[in-house]
């Protein structure tokens, strides 16, 4: 069964169960401040699972497509990936674990779905702890379904347990699906650490809300968040050894073949995962380019290494963009925003390559010459990053290849001074979590709706939102604009906002069809990720919005809207940062 078959199915499947599927949103998450990128599909959900009503209800699913970096050295293996898709299917406060676990089961085993063989599942479960009992009622169902005991093995909380994702929130046990791919008979037991074994699906239960003082109460809205991966399921399914052997990725693989003079296949498998990343990435609805920031260094890592690779197998001319033609290939159907953003990745790749070409040789060079002893110097370190555009990543790589050790501490003593990077990138907080839904939250969240609006009375209706990014302290906001903003304009924006804060205005909320609400004037600049139902954020008169995140209920809740910095992040593109005081 091909990746396209299989993701038809599942959503057909849950249709059937009475869940709405919803559009997969961005990869860069627009409401979520714990994260550079969408690493599940409970990212776009956050507020849902915290209890705010979805306008699709409370049964749905999706394909996500997300990327992880916290695993980012395993790629390459055979089934780590950088870039992928996530098939999930989510209750809101609707069915718990048994009517999850059923369905898990009859889409796996059916004949009618994908009909995988029974006694090849085996299945691991919470092993209880101070905070919670071991999950039996879990194990029970699965019992009951017809999978002996022996298959199911129960885990600690490192294995079998989500959240919460900062220090207090939701969380809860899980129960994973893991499928034997090995040529031998499959064996009686089931031991969790056969490579064997491939986890294909992770069904979730919050039922549990950590308290700040660190006590586990029971959540008063009960959700289920699940989780299969497209690419490691259509490798099962097609009786491939690696998620690389689907027709994925041997398109890219091949390419990259044709244009190389020395076979080495963890190369080829690192530069295909990493281009299929970098192009999805320039592709994204919320654009993002390469830079030493953020979202934008993890880009350019991503390209920059494959370069890397690239010289070493022997490509002696420029060729991400033809690997990322192939790419859009594959899946421009799914995605037409690689289409509509075509221009934008291949433009990007080639600058890049440009950029970091230049410098590689002259950068190998120079690390051939530090390279001397059993250790680079952090100043070393450095000095390639800011001289030869070398992310710190790639000279622990090339230092771990020659088997010396890097003064670490030195290097972020230097980083600090220059200010060129953010801890975020650096070390790489990529964990993903449910962003703050307070009340904090809440109040940012409206004020960026009066910003928008502001921005578009002052600068004119050209100005459209490029993307968002909110935490409990301020607001970053970016929008289309084609030069720096003036002193008085900036003032004329807070000016205006605060006058509306002073208003008093009420945020009145409504569930409609994006149809429907863009008829009646409510701007939506991500047109194709939103489903049959949207909610509809009107600010009386002023502002008119599809918008997913937590509100107010009226501006006099905001305080005073002070606007800190305003800056340019790309070309037509400025951002603001606020806050309220």
């Amino acid at each position: 069964m091909k990746a396209a078959e299989l993701k038809h199915k599942y959503l057909e499947f849950f249709k059937s169960k009475g869940h709405t599927i919803i559009k997969s949103a961005p990869l860069i998450p627009e409401n979520d401040p714990t994260v550079l990128f969408t690493t599940a599909g409970m990212h776009p959900l956050v507020p849902h699972l915290l209890g705010i009503a979805h306008p699709s209800g409370k049964r749905l699913a999706d394909v996500q497509k997300c990327i992880r970096t916290g695993d980012i050295d395993d790629v390459g293996d055979n089934t780590h990936l950088t870039f992928f898709e996530m098939l999930g299917n989510w209750s809101l406060g609707d069915y718990f674990k048994k009517e999850a676990i059923e369905f898990s089961f009859e889409f796996l085993t059916s004949k009618k779905w994908l009909g995988l063989d029974v006694n090849k599942l085996a299945i691991s479960c919470f092993e209880g702890d101070k905070d919670s009992p071991r999950d039996d009622e879990a194990a029970n169902i699965w019992i009951g379904l017809g999978i002996p005991k022996e298959r199911i093995a129960f885990l600690p909380k490192e294995n079998n347990w989500w959240g919460p994702a900062g220090d207090s929130g939701p969380c809860g046990p899980d129960t994973e699906m893991f499928y034997w791919v090995g040529n031998e008979q499959t064996p009686k037991k089931f031991y969790p650490d056969d490579p064997n074994w491939v986890e294909i699906w992770n069904d979730v239960f919050m039922q549990y809300n950590k308290t700040k003082d660190g006590k586990y109460e029971t959540s008063k809205q009960k959700n289920v968040d699940t989780g299969m991966g497209v690419e490691r399921t259509a490798a099962i399914l097609q009786g491939k050894k690696t998620v690389y052997d689907t027709e994925l990725f041997l398109p890219i693989m091949n390419e990259i073949k044709l244009l190389a003079n020395d076979y080495n296949e963890k190369h080829i498998r690192i530069m295909a995962d990493h281009l299929k990343a970098a192009t999805f990435i320039l592709g994204d609805e919320i654009g993002v380019i390469p830079s030493n920031l953020g979202q934008g260094y993890v880009l350019r890592r991503l390209i920059r290494k494959a370069i890397r690779l690239g010289k070493l197998i022997g490509i002696q001319n420029k060729f991400c963009s033809r690997i990322a033609e192939v790419i859009i290939k594959i899946y421009k159907d799914e995605y037409p925003e690689l289409i509509l953003n075509k221009d934008v990745i291949i433009n990007e790749l080639n600058n890049e390559e440009e950029r970091f070409s230049k410098t590689l040789e002259l950068g190998l060079k120079q690390f051939e010459k530090i390279a001397k002893g059993k250790e680079i110097s952090g100043k070393d370190a450095f000095l390639l990053f800011s001289s030869y555009g070398f992310p710190f990543e790639m000279t622990e790589e090339l230092a771990k290849e020659n088997k010396l050790k890097i003064n670490k501490k030195e290097f972020d003593e230097e980083f600090k001074k220059h200010q060129e990077l953010s801890r975020t990138a650096t070390e790489g907080i990529f964990k993903g979590g449910l962003a703050d839904a307070s009340y904090e939250n809440a109040k940012l969240h409206t004020a960026t709706h009066l910003l928008h609006a502001a921005l578009r009375k002052i600068l004119g209706e050209k100005v459209q939102q490029k993307g968002s990014n909110i935490t409990p302290e301020r607001l970053r906001f970016d929008f289309s604009f084609d030069r720096k903003l003036t002193d008085e304009e900036i003032k004329k924006v807070e000016s205006l906002v605060n006058e509306k804060i002073k208003e008093e205005l009420s945020v009145v909320k409504k569930i409609s069809s994006p149809e429907e609400a863009k008829a009646e004037g409510a701007l939506a600049f991500f047109g194709h990720k939103y489903g049959d139902k949207v909610s509809v954020y009107d600010i009386k008169g002023f502002s008119k919005e599809i918008c997913m995140g937590p509100h107010v209920e009226n501006t006099k809740e905001l305080g005073r809207f002070k606007i800190v910095k305003e800056e340019a992040v790309a070309a037509g593109v400025r951002r603001i940062k606020a806050v309220l005081e």
